[in-house]
């Protein structure tokens, strides 16, 4: 993997994600999250988003005047977001309900609109279309994972209603620890998507902080070094 597309990966996956350090989207985010398929819903059809808008815009880069960048790029993000709707529509149409408004409510994400405008314009259609994949996995990654705690601390499974994904082989996926659990209604609905994305945003920030002061603690190694002499006193 070259180092400009580990730098990609790197910053779409953990350093700069979308979700956790950006903080854009926190609207489907803390709303959709109650359980695992709602969040991997809405995360698929935002990559697709994502992905889509940065290829267009960099395939378009050269032949739209800046003074109509924005309009052309909204556009072009809206369009994509009616296919996605529709496609929703055809294939999951219990999901696009529960889904509701924030399918729609794409075409105002933050990420998409802020990747395509600072990143897709500047760069070359491959590199593009990798960091519009990499930022939109990065934000499903932390809906699903918001998902995933708020069903199983707040409902008692996880994986329910998997079919209105993936068909009715997958109603069978559900797993339930513990048959008489008690609800906790609290982690189900808004506030208990704020505390648990605290808790996430909290948990990052504390990796980061362990993997700084361990950089810093390594060993300074002794001995005699090289040192190159170019003669040159600038």
């Amino acid at each position: 993997m070259s180092e400009p597309v580990r730098a990609i990966v790197h910053n779409g996956l953990w350093k700069n994600n979308p979700a956790l350090v950006q903080l854009l989207g926190l609207c489907p985010l803390l709303a959709v999250t109650g359980t695992v398929v709602n969040a991997l819903g809405l995360g698929i059809a935002t990559i697709v988003v994502l992905a889509g808008s940065n290829l267009a815009v960099s395939l378009i880069r050269n032949f739209v005047s800046d003074a109509v960048r924005l309009p052309a790029f909204v556009m072009i993000i809206a369009a994509l977001v009616t296919c996605a709707e529709m496609l929703m529509q055809a294939f999951t149409y219990e999901l696009y309900q529960i889904l509701g408004i924030f399918i729609p409510l794409i075409v105002t994400n933050c990420v998409i609109l802020g990747r395509a405008d600072g990143f897709a314009r500047k760069n070359v259609w491959p590199i593009a279309l990798l960091d519009g994949l990499i930022m939109g996995i990065g934000f499903t990654l932390v809906l699903v994972l918001l998902g995933a705690i708020r069903e199983l601390v707040g409902l008692g499974t996880l994986f329910s209603n998997m079919h209105l994904l993936f068909g009715e082989a997958a109603r069978a996926w559900v797993w339930e620890p513990k048959a008489d659990y008690p609800k906790f209604l609290f982690a189900v609905l808004p506030p208990g998507a704020f505390v648990v994305t605290g808790l996430l945003i909290a948990g990052k920030n504390a990796i980061d902080g362990y993997l700084e002061m361990r950089k810093k603690r390594e060993p300074i190694v002794k001995g005699s070094k090289r040192v190159r002499v170019t003669g040159k006193i600038s």
